[in-house]
């Protein structure tokens, strides 16, 4: 599993300091100063991508409404299907858990 070679001491305290964050400004306040706005934009998109493509959305509408290239829409899918189920998790949540439910 890929998500094996992720992990560390150094990106386990990134994510400790995310959990840690109380609300919505915190995160804008955080990420702000973390990472570049082209940084921000690019998670933000596949995160787009990836609702959409849950959505039923073709490749064309996705990529006329989110502007990713097919590349990118590509590697959200191959991670919908195949990834470590990141995506599922917070896309059900986002969605009220109406999918973990089933």
């Amino acid at each position: 599993m890929q998500i094996d070679k992720l992990r560390g001491q150094e990106l386990d305290q990134l994510f400790d300091a995310i959990l840690l964050l109380k609300d919505r400004e915190e995160c804008y306040r955080f990420f702000d100063d973390l990472a570049t706005m082209n940084e921000i934009q690019s998670l933000t998109q596949r995160l787009s991508v990836a609702k959409m493509l849950d959505e039923g959305e073709t490749y064309q509408e996705i990529a006329d409404k989110s502007k990713a290239s097919t590349t990118t829409i590509s590697r959200v899918k191959r991670a919908l299907t195949y990834g470590s189920g990141g995506y599922r998790i917070a896309l059900d949540r986002l969605n009220g858990g109406k999918k973990e439910e089933n």
